[in-house]
C-alpha cells in the first residue's frame, strides 16, 4: 500500500533569544526512565524539555525529580485499542496546541503513532521518531500487516526517523516504511549510550552480593537483564538450562518484571522460574550493577532488538556475553572476539556456547576483557 508522506525532512531554524521547547513522548514512564536517563536534564541546559508519558506512577515522578523536567501524563496503551487510541490522540492533539513546542521527539510505537499524527495535525514545525524496536519483525499473517500499516503511518507524519541500530534502519528500508532520506542512525547506534564509569565491574560487590544470595565459590551464575519474554528467548534459555545444569554448577539469574502484555510466558514456564531452587528471579531493580556484579557469564537470546541496553551494560561490567545474532545485538558484539552470537531460537545453540565459556577459562577472560574495551572505545 503506498501513502503520501506527509512530512519531508527539514532543517529548522529557531531563534536563540529564549530556548526552544521539546516535548519527549514515551509510552509508559519506565521507558522514558530507562531509555533516556540523564539525557533530559543534559538538554534541558539548552532547551526547554517536556515529558509526557502514559501514566503518573514512580516512574514518572522519579524522572521529573532527577531530571528536573516538567512532566505531563497522558493515558496511552501499548496494545491497538482503536477508542482509547482516538481519546489519547484527541488529548495529545490538546496538549500540543496548548504547549505549542518547536520540537516533539517520541520513542516507543505507540507513542510514536499519537505523537507524530497529533504534531502534524496541531502544525509542530519538526517532529522526530526514534525507533528502538519493531514489534511486528516477529509477527505474521494479518497481525504483521496491521502493525506494519502503523509503523509506515507514523513514519509518514514525522520529519526524521531514528532507529536506534544500523540493522534496524536497513529492515526499514528493505520494508519501504519511509523514503530513505527520513533514515539517520546516531553515531554507531543505542538510544543513549552507556556510562562506563557507573557500569563498571566492582570485586568487593561481587563478594558481598553472592554471600548475600548465598552462592557457592564453585557455582557460575549465567545472568539476564531485560523484560521476562517469549521473544527475549527465555524458553530456550532455560531448555539449554535443563541439559547442563547435571553437569556443571549453574545457576540461572533472572532480573526484570514479567511481561504481561506481549510474548507472555505460559504458567508452565512462570512456575519452573519460580520454584527451581538453582533459578534466582529477583525482580526488577533501580540500580542493576549488584545484580550484574554478581554474575559470571551475560546470557542474551533475544528473537529482536533495536539496539539493547543490557548488552551494552554487561560489556560494561567486563562480563563475556553470549547473544543471538540478529539488529543491535551483532552491532555491539563482534563473534568470538567481545563475545559469543548464536542463532536465534536455538536452544542447542545456547547450550553449546555456555559449555564453550565453561570449558575455557582463558577465552572467558579474553572476552571479558574485549568487550568492556569495545564499549569504552565505541560507545
Amino acid at each position: 500500500m503506498e501513502f503520501i508522506c506527509f512530512s519531508k525532512v527539514v532543517q529548522p531554524q529557531f531563534s536563540m533569544k529564549e530556548k526552544s521547547k521539546i516535548i519527549r513522548v514515551t509510552t509508559v514512564p519506565i521507558s522514558m526512565n530507562i531509555i533516556l536517563k540523564g539525557q533530559l536534564a543534559y538538554m534541558n541546559e539548552f532547551y526547554e524539555l517536556v515529558g509526557v508519558t502514559g501514566q503518573d506512577d514512580k516512574h514518572f515522578k522519579d524522572i521529573a525529580e532527577r531530571e528536573g523536567i516538567r512532566m505531563i501524563p497522558l493515558p496511552m496503551s501499548r496494545t491497538i485499542r482503536p477508542y482509547k487510541d482516538l481519546l489519547s490522540l484527541w488529548a495529545m492533539f490538546r496538549l500540543l496546541q496548548r504547549e505549542k513546542p518547536q520540537i516533539i521527539h517520541t520513542h516507543t510505537p505507540k507513542a510514536g503513532l499519537i505523537g507524530m499524527i497529533a504534531g502534524w495535525a496541531a502544525g509542530v514545525p519538526v517532529r522526530l521518531h526514534t525507533v528502538g524496536g519493531i514489534p511486528w519483525m516477529e509477527s505474521s499473517g494479518i497481525k504483521r500487516k496491521v502493525l506494519a500499516l502503523v509503523e509506515k503511518i507514523t513514519y509518514c507524519f514525522a520529519h526524521r526517523i531514528y532507529p536506534n541500530s544500523k540493522g534496524l534502519a536497513q529492515f526499514i528500508q528493505d520494508e519501504k516504511l519511509c523514503p530513505k532520506e527520513k533514515i539517520k542512525v546516531l553515531g554507531r547506534g543505542g538510544s543513549n549510550g552507556v556510562n562506563t564509569d557507573f557500569f563498571k565491574s566492582d570485586p568487593y560487590l561481587r563478594r558481598s552480593m553472592r554471600s548475600q544470595y548465598e552462592i557457592k565459590d564453585n557455582e557460575i551464575i549465567l545472568g539476564f537483564v531485560g523484560r521476562i519474554a517469549r521473544e527475549k528467548g527465555i524458553v530456550e534459555w532455560l531448555e539449554a538450562y535443563d541439559k547442563i545444569k547435571d553437569k556443571y554448577p549453574v545457576k540461572l539469574l533472572l532480573v526484570g518484571v514479567f511481561e504481561k502484555e506481549n510474548g507472555i510466558l505460559s504458567e508452565e514456564i512462570i512456575q519452573k522460574i519460580m520454584t527451581d531452587d538453582n533459578i534466582l528471579y529477583l525482580g526488577r531493580f533501580d540500580d542493576v550493577r549488584p545484580y550484574y556484579n554478581m554474575m559470571d557469564i551475560f546470557i542474551f537470546p533475544s528473537y529482536r532488538e533495536g539496539f539493547p541496553n543490557a548488552v551494552l551494560e554487561a560489556c560494561s561490567m567486563s562480563l563475556p556475553v553470549i547473544a543471538t545474532n540478529i539488529n543491535g545485538c551483532n552491532e555491539i558484539i563482534i563473534d568470538k572476539l567481545t563475545g559469543l552470537l548464536i542463532p536465534p531460537k536455538s536452544a542447542s545453540a545456547l547450550e553449546n556456547a555456555i559449555i564453550t565459556l565453561l570449558s575455557n577459562a582463558e577465552l572467558v577472560s579474553q572476552l571479558a576483557k574485549n568487550s568492556r574495551e569495545n564499549v569504552v572505545q565505541n560507545f
